[in-house]
C-alpha cells in the first residue's frame, strides 16, 4: 500500500521521532557529568560594595603577623647560637633578608620584652640576648615542631597537590613557609622532616622543585566537614554548598543572589582533583576557584595571607589571570581587610565556626609573642613618660615608636580594588 498523505507521513515521522529520543533517553542517562556543567556561565560581572567589618579588623594575631616574622627570625638567630647571644654586627647587614623594615638594632630595642640588649665583651659593641619570657617561648616553640611535624609535613603535602603537576618550585614553597606555619631549617633537614612521598625536581627555567607522590584520596576541609555533617558521601562532582557568613549591613542585589543559589548547587570540584576538563569561564571553574582559595586559607597558621602573595601561585596552580576578583565575588566567605594599607584576605569560616576548620598548632606560640609584643609598648611608654619627666620635653623620642606608629607608615604595594554598591 502505498501512503500518498503528506500529512500522515509528517504524522509519523513526528512520532517515530520522539519515540527514538525516549529510548535514547531511557538508555542513556547522564549522572553530574563535568559536561553539563563546563560550558554553563550565568554569572553577571558586577561588583560588591565593600564593607567594613571591625571584627575582622581587630584580629591582632592576624595583622601583626607581618611584623612578627621578622621578629621570630632574629630571635631564631638568637636562638641558635651556641652562647644564645649575638653582636649586632651578626645581623645588622641582614635586614633584606629577615624582612626587618628599618635598622636591625633599632627594630631590636623596639621590643624589650623580647630582646634583651647588653654591652658586649670587646669593643663596647651591643650585644643582644632573649629574655627568660621569650626564652620560655622559644623552648615551647620548638617541642611544637618536634611533636608535630607529622601534621606540618602534612600541610606542605596538601599544598603542592594543588598544584597543576603536583610539583611547586623551592622559592615559592619558601615564600609561603611562614603561612604554612613551618620553621626556617625545615627544607635544609629533608631526611628529618620530609618522607617518602616528596622528591627534588629539576624544574623549568633551571628552577629546583619539590614534587609529591601520592596515590591516596586527599579530603578538602570543605568535604570533611560536609561528611560530618552527613551531606556529602565521597564521590566526585558531588554538589556541596559552601557555607556563607554574611557580615552585618552587606546586602546582595536580586540577580546577585539568584545566581548565587544556583551557583551553590554547582557540583564541588576538589582543588586535589583533576580541572583540565572544566571551561575556563564557565561557573563550575568559578567554584573551583573559589574551593581552592577556601582550601589555601585553611592551611594557613592565621586562616589569613596578604591577596599578593597568593598571586604568586597563579601560574603553578592554573588559576586565572583576575582569581583575585573571586575574593570580591564572594564576600560572604571572605573578608578583604584593608589594615595597615595592606590587602589582607580572611577566611570567615575559621572565625565564625572554629569548629569547622582545624586549629593550626603553632597559632598558640605567635599569640604568645604577640603578648610580648604588646609587653614591649607599655615598657616604651614607661620610659617615654620617665624621659619627659626627667630631661624635658624636647628630645628625640623617635626610637621609642610604637606598633601602631611603624604601621601607619607602611605602605602597601597592592592596594584593594573596591566595590561599586550593591544593595
Amino acid at each position: 500500500m502505498i501512503i500518498t498523505n503528506s500529512g500522515f507521513r509528517t504524522t509519523l515521522k513526528r512520532v517515530l521521532s520522539h519515540s527514538e529520543k525516549s529510548i535514547f533517553s531511557v538508555l542513556y542517562q547522564p549522572h553530574n557529568l563535568p559536561c553539563k556543567y563546563t560550558q554553563h556561565s550565568n554569572y553577571v560581572d558586577v561588583y560588591m560594595k565593600w564593607k567594613k567589618d571591625h571584627y575582622y579588623d581587630k584580629i591582632d594575631h592576624i595583622h601583626k603577623s607581618k611584623v612578627l616574622k621578622p621578629i621570630v627570625s632574629l630571635k631564631n638567630c638568637i636562638a641558635e647560637d651556641p652562647n644564645g647571644c649575638i653582636p649586632i654586627s651578626v645581623v645588622s647587614k641582614k635586614g633584606v633578608e629577615l624582612e626587618v623594615p628599618m635598622k636591625v638594632a633599632r627594630f631590636l630595642r623596639r621590643y624589650p620584652s623580647i630582646f634583651e640588649e647588653f654591652t658586649g665583651p670587646q669593643y663596647n659593641l651591643p650585644w643582644f640576648k632573649l629574655t627568660p619570657e621569650a626564652a620560655e617561648i622559644d623552648r615551647e616553640e620548638r617541642r611544637v615542631y618536634e611533636d608535630c611535624r607529622k601534621e606540618l609535613r602534612e600541610r606542605l603535602k596538601r599544598l603542592i597537590l594543588m598544584s597543576t603537576g603536583k610539583v611547586l618550585p623551592l622559592k615559592i614553597i619558601q615564600g609561603m613557609q611562614w603561612y604554612l606555619g613551618l620553621p626556617d631549617d625545615f627544607l635544609r633537614n629533608p631526611e628529618k622532616n620530609l618522607d617518602e612521598t616528596f622528591r627534588f625536581v629539576e624544574m623549568e627555567d633551571g628552577l629546583k622543585g619539590l614534587a609529591v607522590d601520592n596515590g591516596e584520596k586527599v579530603l578538602s576541609a570543605v568535604q570533611s566537614f560536609a561528611m560530618k555533617q552527613g551531606v556529602y558521601s565521597g564521590g566526585s562532582m558531588e554538589p556541596i554548598e559552601f557555607r556563607l557568613f554574611p557580615s552585618k549591613g552587606l546586602r546582595l542585589k536580586v540577580k546577585i543572589k539568584g545566581w548565587l543559589n544556583e551557583f551553590q548547587k554547582l557540583p564541588y570540584v576538589s582543588p586535589y582533583d583533576d580541572f583540565s576538563h572544566l571551561a575556563p569561564d564557565s561557573d563550575i571553574a568559578e567554584k573551583r576557584l573559589v574551593g581552592l582559595l577556601h582550601e589555601l586559607l585553611s592551611l594557613f597558621v592565621e586562616h589569613s595571607a596578604e591577596r599578593r602573595k597568593i598571586l604568586c601561585l597563579k601560574k603553578h596552580m592554573g588559576l586565572p589571570q583576575k582569581m583575585h576578583k573571586a575574593f570580591e565575588r564572594h564576600p560572604h566567605m571572605f573578608y578583604l581587610s584593608l589594615r595597615n594599607k595592606t590587602c589582607t584576605a580572611i577566611l570567615k569560616e575559621a572565625y565564625c565556626d572554629p569548629s569547622a576548620i582545624e586549629r593550626h598548632p603553632i597559632l598558640r606560640i605567635r599569640k604568645r609573642y604577640i603578648n610580648l609584643m604588646q609587653e614591649s609598648d607599655v615598657i616604651l611608654k614607661k620610659r617615654r613618660l620617665s624621659n619627659r619627666l626627667d630631661d624635658g620635653p624636647n628630645m628625640d623620642l623617635d626610637l621609642d615608636s610604637t606598633d601602631e606608629d611603624i604601621e601607619e607608615k607602611e605602605e602597601c604595594p597592592l592596594q584593594c580594588s573596591h566595590y561599586t554598591e550593591t544593595t
